[in-house]
């Protein structure tokens, strides 16, 4: 017994051997929703796989700090300047 087995771990063998004994043309429901769907969400895609997005509010503190960090890094490389490693300088 090798220390993949002692571990219960799927050889390379038998994961081949379970996809050729697969079928290769299985039947599906089409008319089951998909798996994790509840009924009071729309879309084909479950909860945990794409969840809907959600507002959080923010202080107006920090709205105005993100706008001025994002209007001076536009306006420093409009200039033609380089803050690349924290120090403005000419490029």
């Amino acid at each position: 017994m090798d220390d993949d087995d002692a571990r219960g771990w799927i050889t390379d063998e038998e994961l081949t051997a379970l996809a050729l004994s697969a079928d290769p043309h299985p039947q599906f429901d089409h008319h089951r929703a998909p798996w994790g769907v509840r009924g009071d969400e729309s879309g084909l895609l479950p909860g945990w796989y794409m969840p809907s997005p959600t507002r959080s509010r923010r202080s107006v503190a920090t709205t105005v700090t993100v706008g001025v960090l994002i209007v001076s890094f536009v306006l420093i490389n409009a200039l033609g300047l380089c803050v690349t490693y924290g120090w403005v300088t000419l490029a």
